[in-house]
């Protein structure tokens, strides 16, 4: 593992506990959702009501990987970004950063991670037509219209009207930007 994607992960398992101290301070559980028996991931726990099911992020699964978009886009997929979406399995976690809300991608399971591939390859392919630099979205925010990305190439973290440019860097890298994170109030 590199010291870039080291510090990606350090810097999500920490904004992963603070979220959860701060939600077991306010509920005195861990975080709560229904249970969908089609939809089960290995963040579940125990509840004493069969539909809920409490949830905590867990370390994700070594066979998860972008080879397969990589291969579909012939690009390689920044390793920050790889770290991210395959270090833990874990709901979206609400967070808020200097410009606002907003709620950070998570994989929930293995059919999760392949449907996030889906969108990812949708999501370039209208970058590629649009001889767009390619971006990989993470989060989205409270204003449907703007989603936060990694810029492929460089991995600078940046704003984004969805189908246009980046317009607004926000961090030098993915890690810089979850260490700046707040939990809002949940």
């Amino acid at each position: 593992m590199t010291e870039s994607t080291n510090a990606v992960q350090l810097a999500l398992q920490q904004f992963h506990n603070n979220y959860l101290n701060q939600y077991k301070q306010i509920h005195g559980c861990l975080p709560v959702c229904e249970k969908d028996e089609q939809w089960l991931s290995p963040c579940e726990q125990a509840h004493p009501d069969s539909e809920l099911t409490y949830w905590q992020p867990v370390t994700g699964s070594p066979s998860l990987d972008f080879k397969g978009l990589e291969s579909a886009m012939g690009l390689s997929i920044h390793p920050d970004v790889s770290t991210y979406f395959t270090a833990f399995f874990s709901g979206h976690i609400p967070a808020r950063c200097t410009d606002g809300d907003l709620e950070l991608l998570q994989i929930w399971n293995r059919d999760d991670f392949d449907r996030l591939q889906e969108n990812l390859i949708g999501h370039l392919m209208m970058k590629k037509k649009k001889r767009q630099e390619p971006t990989i979205f993470f989060a989205v925010t409270d204003n449907d219209e703007i989603i936060l990305s990694v810029v492929n190439a460089t991995g600078e973290v940046w704003a984004e009207r969805v189908g246009q440019n980046p317009h607004r860097k926000l961090a030098n890298s993915l890690p810089e930007f979850l260490n700046t994170l707040e939990v809002p109030p949940v």
